[in-house]
């Protein structure tokens, strides 16, 4: 069954702040395998203008996602969430995310298609410092699978 297109629009409340930390960046490079020093070294990163550690620009997808959750649970949308694969990631930064920064997410239904008896769905994280300026938009695009017949 298609998504409902009158879903296309509707934001969904901003997360509790999520505060960035040094080790969890720590963390994120390590796993990821970047060594660049602005994300582990704070004078590195003092060094090209930055007030501390900066985090990769994938970092942000963890809190975007969690994020996201409010959507995909929406039991009005009606996703199954058993067919979906992660179809795409796109990021629009206005400033990098630094250690100390304490993040909001408002998530945003930005488009619903459907394709070959696929759902597209098409969700927009806006992240917001502390002080309400923009931090970073993620855009996730996710795909759920038409079921299968027979």
């Amino acid at each position: 069954m298609a998504l409902d297109q009158s879903f296309v629009g509707r934001s969904y409340p901003p997360t509790d702040p999520y505060e960035v930390g040094r080790e969890k960046i720590r963390e994120f490079v390590e796993a990821v395998g970047d060594s660049n020093p602005a994300y582990t070294d704070p004078e590195a990163a003092r060094a090209l203008g930055h007030p501390d550690v900066i985090a990769p620009p994938t970092f942000v997808f963890a809190i975007t996602f969690k994020a996201a959750g409010l959507v995909i649970q929406d039991p009005q949308l009606g996703l199954d969430y058993s067919r979906v694969v992660h179809g795409d990631q796109r990021f629009v930064y206005t400033r990098p995310v630094r250690a100390g920064d304490r993040l909001t997410v408002t998530s945003t239904i930005e488009a619903i298609k459907s394709l070959a008896g696929n759902d597209i769905l098409d969700v927009r994280g806006e992240v917001h410092d502390e002080a309400g300026e923009h931090v970073v938009t993620a855009v996730t695009k996710l795909v759920s699978r038409a079921a299968e017949v027979g």
